[in-house]
């Protein structure tokens, strides 16, 4: 079942995994920073970029050169469930650089650690 699925994809994912998100006018982008283990769920850690695509061709073209893609939401911490909320697929995995993992870190580092239970669609409006 779909559960069943989103859980498969979820035990897959590793951090600097690029994701695609179907939208209703195309598809976007999502990233994995991280995922940390919290008691028996996950934290998801994510980046959103500003680009859409018509298709995942598109967004795979875009991927040959990620550094051209804009970001949204620098990071973000998901919980399991949330993460799962939002269908997605594997495109590619590259090296997290410094740069990409300065969010996280502060989120790390952060007295708050806020962890939010939305979508990540909700968050951007993404319909």
């Amino acid at each position: 079942t779909a559960n069943l699925k989103s859980e498969l994809m979820s035990q897959n994912c590793q951090p600097g995994d690029f994701l695609i998100v179907q939208i209703e006018s195309g598809v976007g982008l999502l990233r994995i920073l991280g995922i940390d283990e919290s008691g028996n769920d996950k934290i998801w850690h994510l980046a959103a970029f500003n680009e859409l695509f018509l298709d995942p061709e598109s967004a795979d073209a875009a991927l040959a050169s990620p550094e051209t893609l804009t970001i949204n939401i620098a990071h973000v911490a998901l919980t399991q469930r949330a993460f799962e909320a939002t269908q997605t697929a594997r495109m590619t995995n590259r090296d997290l650089l410094p740069d990409d993992l300065i969010g996280l870190e502060k989120w790390r580092g952060g007295q708050s650690m806020e962890v939010s239970d939305r979508s990540i669609r909700l968050m951007l409006g993404w319909r």
